[in-house]
């Protein structure tokens, strides 16, 4: 979206349309919109923007929920935008701190700051792209505490903030296709992250893979999941870090939350036997190498040397797994694995694998699955061998 596109889109006109076109579905006749669209008087550019904003509501439901319905996105915008039951939790973190007024530098859409916003907390939302900064600037108008800027982060005047939410920029610059680019390319830099964590309080938002060598040993590193997907690490750093600890792995669910916290890595347990259970753990224990804790918490041990899965003979209740019971016990032997399923009438399977090349998919297709049964599939590594594991996944 360049700024002729963004003066379209804001005209009172165009944003009336845009509220009141309806959510595209699957079966939408997106030619029979653009017609109706283009009878009702708007221009084929007006059109097209319409259109989009339905397009990218739609898609941002996921991370937006109901707030969706009343925000404007650019397509990287909504990309790179926090999921708004994860910046809950930044949100919480700041007031925890009671930061009163605080700083959201790189506001992109204003994803966390419409949490900040949300639990009273004052904002200084600054961004460097002049669109995406109006974009924020709307979608944060109904909060009369959010003051929102277009400039350059590192130019920010910091003078009234308590605290600093820092969300670099981890892609090229543009409002659609865009490519993501190393830490020494993100903007505003990790150096200047790490200059303004020594006079304030700072949460910076990093990609769940940053290399973990170059976490400070003063930081809180938290790894977040949503969904079941590890979104972010995040590093804490003054008075909103907490205590001793240094290693967290959060899971945020459509349930609830629920968090460990550890000093530092825990040492893993020793692969042992099979049990009647296998355990995947979530994404953000793995990054966060909290596995020997969660296994030693459990009752469980890893199925083999560095595979993070574990087995115990309970099924397990936590959001920190999913949880599989073991039905079959095969080798890793392609042919048996299919005789084995044809035998079950096994037609929808779900296909899991750690420690062993596979191509999931060109598997199932040498598979040939029929038949009304359904089943999981896990193939992994034990300390003696390879095996395919025929499992029933439990519901949580």
């Amino acid at each position: 979206m360049e700024q002729e596109e963004l003066e379209r889109l804001l005209s009172p006109r165009v944003l009336t349309a845009v509220d009141a076109e309806p959510a595209p579905t699957g079966t939408t006749d997106v030619v029979a919109r653009s017609t109706a669209l283009r009878r009702a008087g708007f221009t084929p550019d007006e059109t097209a923007a319409i259109l989009t904003q339905a397009k990218l509501r739609r898609r941002a439901v996921a991370k937006f929920g109901d707030f969706a319905a009343r925000m404007l996105f650019t397509r990287a915008g909504l990309e790179q935008a926090t999921r708004l039951d994860v910046a809950a939790h930044h949100a919480a973190r700041f007031r925890g701190f009671d930061a009163g007024r605080i700083a959201d530098l790189g506001c992109g859409i204003g994803g966390d700051a419409l949490a900040f916003a949300a639990v009273d907390l004052e904002v200084l939302a600054v961004e460097r792209d002049p669109v995406t900064a109006a974009i924020a600037a709307y979608n944060l108008a109904p909060f009369p505490d959010v003051d929102v800027r277009n400039g350059e982060a590192e130019q920010a005047d910091l003078g009234s903030v308590n605290a600093v939410w820092l969300d670099p920029a981890r892609r090229t610059a543009g409002h659609g296709e865009t490519r993501r680019v190393g830490p020494a390319d993100y903007s505003p830099s990790l150096e200047f992250a790490a200059q303004l964590a020594e006079r304030l309080p700072v949460g910076l938002k990093l990609s769940p893979a940053h290399d973990r060598e170059s976490i400070p040993d003063h930081a809180e590193a938290q790894w977040v999941s949503s969904g079941g997907d590890v979104v972010e690490t995040a590093l804490w750093f003054g008075d909103l870090r907490r205590g001793d600890v240094r290693r967290a792995a959060l899971v945020v669910t459509d349930r609830g939350s629920a968090e460990m916290t550890a000093t530092a890595d825990s040492p893993d347990e020793p692969a042992g036997p099979l049990a009647g259970y296998l355990h995947e753990p979530d994404g953000a224990v793995i990054r966060a190498r909290l596995l020997g804790d969660l296994a030693r918490a459990t009752g469980t041990h890893p199925v083999g040397p560095s595979i993070a899965y574990l087995t115990g003979d309970l099924p397990l209740s936590t959001p920190f797994v999913d949880s599989f019971e073991i039905e079959a016990v095969l080798p890793f032997d392609r042919l048996r694995i299919r005789r084995e399923l044809k035998a079950r009438r096994i037609g929808r399977l779900e296909i899991k694998k750690r420690g062993v090349d596979l191509d999931p998919s060109t598997f199932r297709t040498f598979l040939g699955l029929a038949g009304d049964g359904e089943a999981t599939l896990i193939v992994t590594r034990t300390p003696e061998r390879r095996v395919a594991l025929i499992c029933r996944r439990l519901t949580a």
